[in-house]
């Protein structure tokens, strides 16, 4: 009885690093090369993880505070927030907030949390004016 449990055990420990080997191939490829954070051409066409922070941005509709081109409205201009804010000080603001300027905190959407590197890549793209304003696509299409 003993040596079936430890063969089912081993079996599903090996189940769970095959997913997280799949799991991290997949983001393998859709990261930017050479260790950058954000990779794009042309301006709109970005790599597979800053399209994801795009699509953070849209689905939280963050331009209703920031304007749809991230230069400010009720909520400050991201695009110049983001030449000073480090990437800790950014994450911080996002999911934690800051409330007594309007600023809600986001740590209990799961699409933030899951994308937040993604979205600090879109916005510091759009800040070092790599990525034009706008809808951004994949580098792949």
């Amino acid at each position: 009885m003993r040596g079936s449990i430890t063969i089912i055990a081993a079996f599903l420990w090996g189940l769970g690093c095959s997913a997280q080997a799949a799991d991290n191939a997949a983001k393998a490829q859709d990261a930017p090369a050479g260790g950058k954070i954000y990779t794009v051409v042309d301006g709109n066409k970005v790599d597979g993880l800053t399209l994801k922070g795009w699509r953070t941005w849209r689905a939280m509709a963050c331009e209703r505070c920031h304007g749809a081109n991230q230069e400010g409205m009720v909520g400050p201009s991201l695009v110049d927030s983001l030449k000073v804010l480090t990437k800790e000080q950014f994450k911080t603001t996002v999911l934690q907030g800051r409330i007594d300027k309007g600023m809600p905190n986001f740590s209990g959407s799961q699409q933030v949390v899951e994308n937040i590197d993604n979205l600090y890549a879109y916005l510091k793209g759009r800040s070092d004016g790599a990525i034009k304003p706008g809808r951004v696509e994949s580098m792949e299409k």
